[in-house]
């Protein structure tokens, strides 16, 4: 018992307190792994959840733009009028409905008297010809009506007036030319049958002027489930441009939250990318399809046209969206401290020291300039950083060759810091100053 109770030497209690020492480590690291682990898991939820956001939030800021902004419209839609499927199908769809109130034998009532049997004859001879001859005659002017100039004035004035037709093509609401019943959606095409009544008129055939006033639909959207996209459309419309803003969010929250934040920034902005990218392959094929469920009366070239024409901002939004996440990763990963990132980072630098030293052999000198960026080469790189961002943000609806074209810009006056911040011949340090 003597033994037991006897008090431990100088050497015992130095190798206590070094096990009670590591005992106390592994229970901090263990205590910080279970830290760890609950901060990557958020980590992880908040990077998924914007990863999924990030494409609805494209088709929430097409929706926005595209339905409350009436230049937007108008401008998105004004190709159309120019587009020669859709020159064709519209005529074609204006004469089907003029010749079904064409009485043909109403033709002969501004023939004199005298010489109707003779054309009766001659017509009945002509068979179904004449009606081919007739059809072709307002085939040709309905043809020449949508190819005028006047028919892209009225294409882009009636898209303007009627924007609030969108509104109910979309989401439900509204009213105008451009109307959705059952899973269709139609314009009006009224205003230009009377173009087409009027050119006939002057051009002789003036029984086209007893015509009544004439409301016919051109076939734009044709789908199974627009009621179902309607509505989906509608409640993105609500979120607006506020959905990229809550996926940027969520994004960095967990960039931030993780314990590896550069390469977790690397893993998002690759991820967002993917994302974004999987929708503009998502878009491609339902246009096929789409159009190849398109009933047999409606144009798949006209269908095809306004599919492309309306669609044409999100596949910009997605091509921006994952031009700017491949470059932000690509960035991040060569500002690592990977083995890979520092041999590149290593060739820019020697190639900017070689540039720099074959300007000094040439005589070139910086002057104060190369002292003063050298001094303040952090500032410098942040202020470019900044102004990079701020003509991102400024730029009103940035393409994947405008972010590139940033990315590039920036990565020249870089380079252009980088090699005034070099030290060359005569260079050396400054020279202390001695009081």
């Amino acid at each position: 018992m003597a033994e037991d109770t006897a008090p431990l030497g100088p050497a015992e209690q130095a190798e206590l307190a070094r096990l009670r020492g590591r005992v106390a480590e592994l229970e901090a690291e263990r205590g910080g792994d279970r830290r760890h682990r609950g901060r990557s898991f958020l980590a992880v939820v908040l990077i998924v959840i914007g990863c999924i956001l990030a494409p609805l939030g494209i088709v929430a800021s097409w929706a926005a733009d595209t339905v409350g902004d009436t230049d937007r419209y108008v401008a998105t839609v004004a190709p159309l009028a120019s587009n020669p499927d859709i020159q064709k199908a519209v005529a074609t769809r204006a004469t089907n409905e003029i010749m079904t109130r064409i009485d043909l034998q109403s033709l002969l009532s501004e023939v004199p008297t005298k010489d109707r049997p003779l054309v009766e004859k001659s017509l009945g001879k002509l068979g179904d010809s004449l009606e081919g001859a007739v059809r072709s005659f307002v085939q040709d002017k309905a043809q020449a009506v949508v190819a005028s100039d006047a028919f892209e004035n009225i294409w882009k004035q009636t898209n303007r007036t009627a924007h609030s037709s969108l509104m109910k093509a979309l989401t439900g609401s509204g009213g105008g030319s451009v109307k959705v019943e059952g899973d269709t959606v139609t314009l009006d095409l009224g205003p230009l049958v009377e173009q087409v009544k009027q050119r006939l008129v002057d051009s002789g055939l003036t029984v086209a002027g007893r015509i009544p006033e004439v409301h016919t639909d051109f076939t734009l959207v044709t789908n199974d489930n627009i009621g179902k996209a309607k509505t989906y459309l509608r409640l993105l419309q609500v979120m607006g441009n506020w959905l990229p803003v809550i996926a940027l969010v969520l994004v960095a929250a967990g960039v931030l939250l993780s314990v590896r934040r550069r390469r977790s920034l690397v893993a998002t902005a690759l991820a967002v990318a993917v994302s974004c990218g999987l929708l503009g392959i998502g878009l491609r094929v339902f246009r096929v399809v789409y159009l190849d469920r398109l009933p047999a009366s409606v144009s798949q070239d006209a269908a095809a046209a306004v599919y492309d024409t309306m669609t044409h901002f999100l596949f910009t939004m997605v091509r921006m969206v994952v031009a700017l996440g491949v470059i932000v990763a690509l960035a991040a990963w060569l500002t690592g401290r990977g083995k890979r990132a520092g041999v590149v980072r290593g060739l820019w630098i020697s190639g900017i020291d070689a540039t720099r030293l074959t300007a000094d052999r040439a005589g070139f000198r910086t002057g104060p300039v190369g002292p003063f960026v050298r001094h303040y080469r952090t500032w410098i790189v942040w202020i470019l950083l900044a102004g990079a961002l701020l003509v991102y943000l400024l730029w009103s609806y940035p393409t994947g060759w405008v972010v590139v074209g940033i990315a590039l810009c920036l990565l020249f006056l870089l380079a252009v810091v980088e090699f005034l911040a070099a030290e060359g011949v005569g260079d050396g340090p400054p020279t202390p100053t001695t009081v």
